[in-house]
């Protein structure tokens, strides 16, 4: 039986973008699809069988649009579009492009490039009081960021407020020199880091001397009540239950809150439970409280890094099936021994 074939017809400055440096991105879409891909004189003709002629097809044309749309085509948007056109799904991935949240200071456009992101982006729209759940590089803080950035410059907020729980990261840091703020700031450079690619320098700092964005410790919130404004607690697994209440029943008038976290990087204490862990099972069922979980198929880091996540998270299921297991056998020699 012959193969299937399919043309499209391409601007070849969009088919550089999609083919990729040395042919690089197709080369993805024809050994994931088990497609032959080919560029003759400006028409992409794509062979072999006709199910997956058809979605490797799809997949190119919707990459095509986001091309046409001034995207600069990354490995990241071919490997998820690869994924989102294995579950036919092809046609999310237009859909949340043209969901722009700003632009950065550079010009570049901050957008959910996932669904999973999509979900957490529509999420903090609709709900005042939003969970971001999921593994390092998912884009929690810096959509969460995004999305205060937005709402401080279209007069929705009066203020944004960035908090974080100051625990080392399993290293001693000692009596670090400088002022209080010296003290704390490496533990709030990611939010900095975020807020100045988004805003740019000069205009953070000139809001930060006015009060209108504030930077601080978890512990700097307790006494006070947080009315209009955009608050962002970030690396939530820190909290205590007690701190995890404490924050939330500072929420405001006219405030929007948005809590995000990484169960598996836990740096408490052995034993200490997780108020991000608490705030799920209490809070739950509440109306206007949402929550978000990201998984390794949302992390839009470098391609490894969802490699990593997904074989760390591989590793911790086995680990837990092992021991549950262990568990059950000493439960029955318990039994037996009565």
């Amino acid at each position: 039986m012959s193969d299937y074939l399919i043309s499209l017809d391409m601007p070849a400055e969009h088919m550089r973008q999609i083919f990729g440096m040395q042919d690089a991105y197709v080369k993805k879409v024809e050994r994931d699809f088990g497609v032959s891909v080919v560029n003759r004189n400006g028409q992409v003709t794509i062979s072999g069988e006709e199910g997956m002629v058809r979605r490797a097809a799809k997949v190119l044309q919707q990459l095509d649009i986001i091309s046409g749309r001034g995207n600069e085509i990354e490995e990241q948007s071919v490997d998820y579009a690869i994924t989102l056109g294995m579950e036919d799904k092809e046609g999310a991935l237009t859909e949340m492009d043209s969901d722009c949240i700003c632009h950065t200071v550079n010009g570049k456009p901050v957008k959910p490039k996932t669904l999973g992101q999509k979900a957490y982006v529509d999420a903090i729209r609709k709900n005042m009081l939003v969970f971001g759940v999921g593994p390092a590089g998912t884009g929690k803080t810096y959509l969460a960021m995004a999305m205060a950035v937005t709402a401080f410059k279209n007069d929705e907020v009066g203020r944004i407020i960035l908090t974080r729980p100051a625990i080392e990261a399993g290293e001693k840091l000692g009596f670090l020199p400088g002022d209080l703020q010296s003290k704390v700031d490496p533990y709030l450079r990611p939010l900095y880091d975020a807020l100045y690619q988004i805003m740019g320098a000069e205009s953070f700092a000139k809001n930060m001397e006015k009060g209108l964005i504030e930077v601080a410790p978890l512990a700097y919130m307790r006494g006070r009540t947080l009315d209009n404004a955009y608050i962002i607690l970030d690396e939530a697994q820190n909290t205590t239950p007690a701190q995890m209440k404490m924050f939330l029943t500072r929420i405001g008038f006219g405030s929007k809150v948005v809590v995000t976290g990484d169960a598996s990087q836990k740096d408490l204490a052995p034993g200490t439970r997780s108020g991000l862990d608490v705030a799920g099972k209490v809070l739950g069922k509440i109306d206007d409280i949402a929550f978000v979980t990201l998984t390794n198929k949302d992390v839009v880091r470098h391609p490894l890094v969802q490699k990593i996540v997904k074989a760390y998270d591989d590793y911790e299921a086995r680990e837990n099936a092992r021991d549950s297991g262990k568990d059950r056998h000493r439960g029955r020699k318990t039994q037996q021994r009565r």
